[in-house]
């Protein structure tokens, strides 16, 4: 088993948790990294009824959280958050391997 050094915040697990109790898709959100976007890569997030092989899963509080193995590679230190502010609320991956991002923060250049 690989080091996971990929975290929740509580603020990422309580919302988690409010759009699991509102969704069918499925107990767990995945969080991916692809290549593309303005930035070189970019996260990706979506619903999962259970894990793949090659996945990880982080719990916080009763929040699931399914990352593979290659999308962990770029995520390895990073925080997974949900921020409330102003202008919107969104998931926000705090992520110490990123060296630019892009002004909406989901693509990332390493």
């Amino acid at each position: 088993m690989p080091d996971v050094s990929v975290t929740l915040s509580s603020s990422a697990a309580e919302q988690i948790k409010a759009i699991m109790l509102k969704s069918d898709d499925g107990p767990y959100l995945r969080v991916a990294v692809e290549g593309g976007g303005c930035s070189g890569f970019q996260y990706k997030f979506d619903f999962a009824k259970s894990p793949e092989d090659d996945d990880i899963v982080i719990e916080r509080d009763g929040a699931k959280v399914l990352i593979d193995m290659v999308s962990l590679d770029f995520l390895s230190g990073s925080e997974i958050h949900y921020a409330k502010e102003l202008i919107g609320s969104a998931f926000k991956i705090r992520n110490p391997n990123a060296v630019a991002a892009c002004g909406c923060g989901t693509s990332f250049a390493i």
